[in-house]
C-alpha cells in the first residue's frame, strides 16, 4: 500500500473518530443537562411540596377540633393524632419541621385546635398547655382596605410597625417567593414597575386570629394570601371561562368594592362597568383618581381627573394597572356576574343612594336633582 493511500485512511479514522467523539460529548452534555433539569425541578417540586405541608389546612375554618395527647406520647404519635384528625397536611414533614427547630416538652392533655392554625401556633399551644386554643391577637381587616391601610391596622394591634409591614410587601425577592408559592392567585403581572404595591388587592378582608404573641409580618401577609387563594378557588371555573386574568378580575373587583356598599348595588354597578366596556367607553369611576392621587378627598375635582396614572380610568381605557383595595367576596362574585342592563352611567348622593341612567343626558338629570 502507498504511503499516499495509508494516509488517507490515517485521514478518515482521524474524522471518523473525531466525529465519533464529538457525538459522544453531545450525548454526555445532553445526559447532564437532563440530570440538571431533573434535579432543578425535583428541588422546585420539593420545596413547594414541603411549603404546602406546613400552611394551615383550612385557613378560613373557624371548626373546633378536639384531640387528646396522651402522657409520654413521642413526636411520631402527636404528629399522627394531628393528622389523623385534619389538624396538619403531613405527619412526616410536621416530624422533620419538630426536629429541624429543635422543639420538644410537648405537653399531655386534651387540646381544641383549629384547622386554621399554622404548625408554629399548634407547637407554641402544646408546649404551654393551652389546652383551648384561644387567639392572643384577633384582628378585622374592613373591605375597600389599601395596603397602607392595613398596615396601619396591624401596627395598632401587633409587634411591629407600620413601615415594617410595607417594607416586607414591597420586598421584591419576596414577592417573588410568593409568586412561586401562590401560582393560583400570584402572577409576574403584579411585578410591573408601574403598579404601586405588588400585594394591593391580594390581601383579603377578613377577620384574623393569632395565636402567638409576636407573629411576624411574613406570616400575617401569608395567612392573608391563604384566605384570599381559598375565596378565588371557589370562582376558578368561572374566572377560566371569562376573558380575564386573575390580575384583572381581582383588579376589577377592587373597583366594584370602591363604588358600591351592598350586593345589590355591586352586581349592578358591575353590570354598567361591563356596558361601558362593551361600548369602549372610559369606566371614570372616581375611587381611581384618588387612588392615582394617594389622598382621600371628599369631592373629586375636575383638575383632578387630569392626573396621568396607569391607574386613572379617567385617562386610561378599560381597567386600570391593578387594584386599588381588598376586596370582599360578594364584589367577586359581582365582578363575575354582574346584573345585567342597559346603564352607562351612575351616580351617588350624600346619604349612599345610587342614581342610574342609559344615557348621558338622564345621567345629567340625575346630577342636578340629587347632587347639585
Amino acid at each position: 500500500m502507498s504511503k499516499k493511500k495509508k494516509n488517507g485512511k490515517f485521514k478518515d479514522n482521524l474524522i471518523a473518530r473525531s466525529e465519533e467523539a464529538k457525538t459522544v460529548r453531545k450525548i454526555v452534555a445532553i445526559i447532564i443537562i437532563s440530570l440538571l433539569l431533573i434535579l432543578v425541578i425535583g428541588g422546585i417540586s420539593g420545596y413547594l411540596y414541603v411549603k404546602s405541608a406546613l400552611e394551615p389546612v383550612d385557613p378560613s375554618s373557624d371548626e373546633n377540633v378536639t384531640v387528646e395527647i396522651p402522657i409520654g406520647s413521642s413526636t411520631s404519635a402527636i404528629a399522627s393524632i394531628l393528622e389523623e384528625n385534619g389538624l396538619i397536611k403531613n405527619d412526616l414533614i410536621f416530624r422533620f419541621y419538630i426536629k429541624f427547630k429543635n422543639e420538644s416538652g410537648f405537653q399531655a392533655g386534651e387540646y381544641t385546635f383549629t384547622p386554621s392554625m399554622t404548625i408554629d401556633e399548634l407547637i407554641a399551644s402544646m408546649k404551654e398547655g393551652r389546652v383551648i386554643a384561644e387567639p392572643v391577637h384577633t384582628v378585622t381587616i374592613p373591605e375597600g382596605k389599601t395596603i397602607k391601610e392595613i398596615a396601619q391596622l396591624y401596627a395598632e394591634e401587633l409587634s411591629f410597625t407600620e413601615e415594617e409591614f410595607l417594607d416586607t410587601v414591597n420586598d421584591t425577592t419576596y414577592i417573588e417567593q410568593l409568586i412561586e408559592a401562590y401560582p393560583s392567585i400570584l402572577s409576574e403581572e403584579i411585578l410591573d414597575p408601574e403598579i404601586r404595591t405588588p400585594l394591593e388587592g391580594y390581601l383579603f378582608a377578613a377577620t384574623y386570629n393569632f395565636y402567638v404573641e409576636s407573629p411576624p409580618v411574613k406570616v400575617v401577609v401569608e395567612e392573608m394570601l391563604n384566605k384570599t387563594a381559598s375565596v378565588v378557588a371557589e370562582y376558578q371555573d368561572v374566572i377560566r371561562e371569562s376573558n380575564y386574568t386573575i390580575h384583572e378580575i381581582l383588579t376589577y373587583a377592587s373597583l366594584v368594592e370602591k363604588e358600591s356598599g351592598s350586593v345589590e348595588q355591586r352586581k349592578k354597578i358591575s353590570g354598567v362597568f361591563v356596558n361601558r366596556m362593551e361600548e369602549g367607553m372610559r369606566l371614570q369611576t372616581d375611587p381611581t383618581v384618588l387612588y392615582a392621587l394617594g389622598e382621600h378627598k371628599d369631592r373629586v375635582l375636575n383638575k383632578d381627573l387630569e392626573v396621568e396614572s396607569p391607574y386613572n380610568t379617567y385617562y386610561v381605557d378599560a381597567l386600570p394597572i391593578g387594584p386599588i383595595s381588598n376586596f370582599a367576596e360578594s364584589s367577586l362574585d359581582a365582578a363575575l356576574n354582574p346584573e345585567e342592563s342597559n346603564y352607562l352611567y351612575f351616580l351617588h348622593n350624600d346619604q349612599g343612594e345610587i342614581y342610574y341612567a342609559e344615557t348621558y343626558e338622564e345621567h345629567l338629570q340625575n346630577r342636578e336633582e340629587h347632587i347639585d
